[in-house]
């Protein structure tokens, strides 16, 4: 007789979804084949697997007992619950899209509630058009930075609003072509304004090209330039005006603690804010009809400066009197030689 027909046999009915199911196994075979079996055919992983048998604990992975005998089941009707592997996955692919679309509609909901800042419609008229930075020049994304900084400032925004001013380029100005030196010193124009505010030029950077001017400077610089959209010459409605927009400005800009500019050419900048740049300082009156830097004939003109920018200029002062001096006597000289002596 052979090792199967001497080998006892069970027969187990396990019903999965209305689908009743027969598997044999040999009498000696555990809840441990059985689990295995049932994951092998249904493809029902065994972490999966619940079988529920009348008057008997229910019966899942992991087993207090793997060993147990599946002759305790012979004769009760089997119930498995679980999902095969598959089915499983399907699932949890259809959670994750689920949860992706509730996450996305979540963020557009938050983003609906959030106030649109939406500017007024003469917010988009009265400013500057374009924004330009000057081409050929280093950096020029820096220059832009700046430039929309300046338009984007809120206490500039706030005065162009209100006296209804729109300018229609802002660009930046060639520092060398807008400087000019005499023997009474360095005048600088800082700023340009072209035909009422079609364009306005700002001098941005320092002569050597190697920095940026400090921004309140530049800021005030716009303020004055900005004044010239209504008044031409420096006159008293000139500077009224011009001063207006300045405390406008201050006001509206609150990292600023604002003050009033005297009533003169000149004024000084310190420029120490903690939240500015560490651009050079400038410092200077307006002349003519350009805001310029230096190049005043009246009045100190030291005023303003500080103790070291004082001694560098006394210093240039004395090396362009030394050279002056030196001159003069070589002329003098020249003058006492006979002809034909200088060669001796």
């Amino acid at each position: 007789m052979s090792d199967n027909e001497q080998q006892q046999w069970l027969t187990l009915s396990i019903t999965h979804k209305k689908v009743t199911y027969e598997f044999s196994f040999p009498e000696d075979a555990t809840v441990t084949d059985l689990f295995n079996e049932i994951e092998a055919s249904l493809d029902v992983p065994v972490a999966n697997q619940k079988i529920i048998a009348p008057k008997t604990p229910l019966l899942k992975a992991p087993f207090k007992n793997p060993d147990m005998p599946l002759t305790d089941l012979k004769g009760k009707p089997l119930t498995l619950m679980g999902s095969p592997a598959a089915e499983i996955q399907q699932v949890q692919d259809m959670a994750e899209r689920v949860a992706k679309r509730n996450a996305a509609r979540m963020a557009q909901r938050s983003k609906a509630r959030q106030p649109i800042t939406r500017r007024k419609p003469e917010e988009s008229q009265y400013t500057f058009l374009q924004v330009k930075p000057l081409a050929g020049l280093p950096n020029p994304e820096r220059s832009q930075k700046l430039l929309m900084r300046l338009k984007e400032d809120p206490g500039i925004r706030a005065a162009m609003l209100k006296h209804k001013y729109t300018v229609g380029l802002l660009t930046e100005m060639e520092p060398l072509s807008y400087t000019q030196e005499t023997h009474e010193g360095t005048s600088r124009i800082l700023g340009l304004n072209r035909n009422k505010g079609e364009v306005i030029e700002l001098r941005l950077r320092t002569d050597a090209y190697d920095g940026y001017r400090d921004y309140k400077t530049i800021r005030k610089t716009l303020c004055h330039e900005l004044a010239h959209n209504i008044h031409g010459p420096h006159d008293r409605n000139f500077w009224d005006l011009c001063h207006q927009i300045e405390r406008e400005v201050d006001a509206a800009d609150w990292k600023s603690g604002g003050h009033t500019i005297g009533e003169t050419s000149r004024y000084t900048v310190s420029g120490t804010g903690d939240d500015e740049e560490d651009y050079p300082e400038d410092f200077g009156g307006w002349t003519g009809g350009e805001f310029v830097l230096g190049g005043t004939k009246t009045g100190n003109p030291s005023a303003g400066m500080s103790r070291r920018e004082v001694l560098a200029q006394a210093a240039l002062e004395r090396q362009r009197k030394q050279v002056e001096t030196e001159r003069k006597v070589m002329e003098e000289q020249r003058r006492q030689t006979p002809p034909g002596d200088e060669s001796k």
